[in-house]
């Protein structure tokens, strides 16, 4: 009987190794995945913080394409950029925007640059340089490269994706590509860059803070920064269908997707900039609330926060303008 059984063992060792080197010899005529096991990326992973901030992102062309006024101390242009590397399907589009050129001898290096994100206008009245011209020609007046990109759908850039939350997200990355692109643009001194962002801005701006993990002195006003999608829900009280079809849209989109990869609230770890922020307390656009949490979030982290807070100040820091701007100036001389 042992006999016998180890003759079976035996048997079925020579069998399992013919069938081993079977399978292994003609392993090329055959595909053993499955379908069910190929892991496929969904088109709007790429843009999630984590993969952006590991992406190699392309840089552009930055091209001056008219002059927008000429004054005394500064040439304001219309400038353009190209962004590929949109979702599956969608080929790269053009973003317009302003520059401000300052007229006197630009420094060595360049003149260091501001790069300036705006608050949400309608695109239907939506010019370009509006939400940053204001602040864009003081900062010029006093030496800095002003760059504000209309961002896509305004302006005469291309428009942006049909989806709307398909948009939204891309926004970071629009931003990134032209961060990139800076270093292509001569007399800017791309490595002495500041950031200035307003309202819906602050919170794009914030994105690039953490994706980048670079020291780029940074100014906020008033920013949107509560986590998405309450970010865009908080306002839908103000749309005709009080956000009916958003909604839907958001719903469809965390069907697939993790709404906190691409939100802001959970990578303040990242952020390795000085960043000022300004508020004001007569704001109906960003309650004074966020602000304080925005602050009192970022100095728990152990990030270099200056504060400052304006009674009686609305969205667009009236009557407090003029202190607001001379603050980000000396800030950013200092910095840069």
């Amino acid at each position: 009987m042992k006999k016998t059984i180890i003759f079976g063992l035996g048997a079925l060792l020579v069998i399992a190794a013919a069938i081993w080197w079977y399978i292994h010899s003609t392993s090329s005529k055959f595909n053993f995945t499955s379908p069910l096991l190929e892991v496929t990326q969904k088109p709007l992973e790429k843009y999630s913080f984590e993969n952006l901030r590991t992406a190699q992102i392309k840089s552009s062309e930055i091209k001056l394409e008219k002059i927008l006024a000429e004054e005394e101390s500064y040439t304001s242009h219309l400038f353009s950029y190209q962004v590929d590397g949109l979702p599956a399907g969608q080929a790269g589009k053009k973003v317009t925007g302003q520059i401000n050129i300052p007229k006197a001898k630009a420094p060595k290096d360049g003149y260091p640059t501001i790069l300036m994100i705006r608050g949400f206008i309608d695109p239907a009245t939506y010019k370009t340089g509006d939400g940053t011209r204001k602040a864009a020609a003081v900062f010029a007046q006093n030496g800095f490269i002003t760059i504000a990109p209309d961002m896509l759908g305004y302006g005469e850039s291309d428009p942006p994706d049909s989806n709307t939350i398909t948009a939204r997200v891309i926004r970071p990355y629009e931003v990134l590509v032209l961060l990139n692109s800076l270093s292509r643009l001569p007399t800017t001194d791309y490595r002495n860059l500041g950031l200035w962002a307003h309202s819906n801005g602050g919170q794009i701006a914030l994105s690039i803070l953490e994706i980048t993990g670079k020291d780029i002195p940074t100014t906020l006003w008033a920013p949107v920064s509560k986590p998405f999608p309450y970010s865009i829900l908080y306002y839908t009280d103000e749309y005709e269908d009080y956000g009916k079809a958003i909604r839907k849209v958001i719903a469809n989109f965390e069907t697939d997707y993790d709404a906190d990869k691409y939100s802001i609230h959970g990578y303040y770890d990242w952020i390795q900039a000085p960043i000022q922020i300004h508020q004001g307390t007569a704001d109906d656009a960003i309650p004074l609330e966020w602000t304080n949490d925005l602050v009192k979030a970022l100095k728990e982290k152990d990030k270099q926060v200056t504060y400052y807070t304006y009674p009686g100040t609305d969205h667009d820091m009236r009557p407090a303008w003029n202190n607001v701007i001379q603050r980000d100036i000396a800030f950013f001389k200092k910095h840069l």
